[in-house]
């Protein structure tokens, strides 16, 4: 799936199904997102040098990236997406309910421009 940060999400399963949120981080290697206000959790932390002031952190946790959908800025509905290359060849996300391009993956090149 191309989840990529500042994409607007829902998550499917878990707690906190049906909260919309933004991709604060993403970690491929493992497959798991950081979602903003979801898998709250508190983190008792200890006072360091680093750190003056200790005490309970609340902070988000990683979830699966198999748990969450990607929502269409443009139609607003839960979504997936695919890959297609525009006329000048860059390739862009598009959404598969209403045909609207959700953002670039690739720049433009020569290689996959349509011949006019």
């Amino acid at each position: 799936m191309q989840v990529r940060i500042n994409d607007m999400v829902e998550v499917l399963a878990g707690e906190d199904r049906g909260v919309r949120g933004r991709v604060l981080s993403v970690d491929r290697t493992v497959g798991k997102v950081v979602v903003e206000s979801v898998n709250v959790v508190v983190k008792h932390m200890r006072p360091t040098r680093q750190a003056k002031q200790g005490g309970r952190l609340s902070r988000e946790m990683p979830i699966d990236i198999s748990n969450v959908a990607l929502v269409c800025p443009a139609c607003g509905a839960r979504t997936r997406c695919g890959a297609r290359y525009l006329d000048d060849g860059t390739k862009v996300r598009f959404c598969k309910k209403c045909n609207a391009n959700i953002g670039p993956i690739a720049p433009a090149r020569a290689r996959y421009a349509k011949k006019s």
